[in-house]
């Protein structure tokens, strides 16, 4: 079984890149960040033409999480905002801002979950935090604290479970091109990597570092300033499993050339794991970047 999570930054501006992934490394599941989209406007019947099963949980311009699934959902399985009720409407007409003081992360459409061939998947957008000590920053951390209780409330480690998502924070240094030059400390501050670790410590095991402990390999990339090119990024996007399934892991890959090419590409590249047995070969483009990367850089 191949599992995937990736931040798409926007399905409808990037739907043909996602189905030319879905063809290129053929996911069982693929678990989606950012769709910004409303569940009205998902687009069932694109995935459905290529055997997959979209649940999607959005509210409109922001936001949004799906899981794409060649796993038939199991009924009743389906779980959005860890079960606390509908969120806000984003979308086109709404008064909603980004901005709102008020902010709670709690109105966004950032959970859902639901199970498949045997295991519950959970794709999360964690809140970016923007600045330590702001309202954003408390909103995160409590957000966190509310997945960790509905992880707790709703099964045990021993159960089959993937949580997954862009988790927006770089657990370790070997997670950060640079510490230092990351604004305001999000995604790096130890209150964040405290809370990424009691997801840890309740049970689940970090897919990818379990297998991977190479440096300078990253899922996220700023737009600008060439930073991807130069590859100077980080590693914000998880697949965390708990024990049954992180038994059966036997690869685990960034696609980096997911990143590349036109129209723009989203600012994320897909993360995936591979259970039982490897999946379809791909170039993911890693090794040689990162060569001709230390050629130019050589002094």
């Amino acid at each position: 079984m191949r599992i995937a999570t990736w931040n798409v930054n926007s399905l409808k501006a990037r739907m043909d890149r996602v189905i030319e992934w879905l063809d290129r490394a053929a996911p069982d599941v693929l678990l989606m960040q950012e769709t910004k989209l409303s569940d009205a406007d998902a687009p069932l019947m694109d995935f459905k033409m290529r055997g997959y099963e979209l649940i999607h949980h959005g509210e409109g311009r922001w936001n949004g999480v799906a899981i794409v699934s060649k796993l038939p959902i199991e009924p009743g399985s389906i779980v959005t905002n860890f079960g606390d009720g509908p969120v806000r409407n984003s979308g086109a007409g709404s008064t909603v801002s980004q901005e709102d003081d008020d902010f709670d992360p709690f109105h966004e459409a950032r959970m859902v979950s639901a199970v498949a061939g045997g295991v519950r998947f959970v794709s999360l957008y964690a809140p970016n935090g923007r600045v330590v000590g702001s309202a954003f920053f408390t909103g995160k951390l409590g957000w966190y604290e509310r997945l960790l209780r509905w992880l707790q409330e709703s099964g045990t480690p021993a159960d089959a479970l993937v949580v997954g998502g862009d988790m927006n924070i770089a657990p370790a240094p070997i997670d950060v091109w640079d510490e230092r030059a990351v604004h305001g400390g999000t995604h790096v501050s130890p209150q964040e990597r405290q809370a990424f670790a009691a997801l840890l410590d309740w049970g689940m095991t970090d897919g990818y570092r379990s297998i991977r402990p190479e440096p300078a390999r990253f899922t996220w990339w700023d737009y600008r300033a060439g930073n991807f090119h130069k590859n100077l990024g980080m590693r914000i996007d998880h697949l965390l499993l708990s024990a049954p399934v992180a038994a059966r892991l036997v690869a685990a890959e960034i696609d980096r050339e997911a990143r590349k090419g036109v129209p723009i590409p989203s600012d994320h590249a897909p993360l995936f794991i591979d259970l039982d047995a490897p999946g379809v070969a791909i170039d993911a483009g890693l090794e040689g970047a990162l060569q001709r990367i230390a050629q130019r850089t050589k002094r």
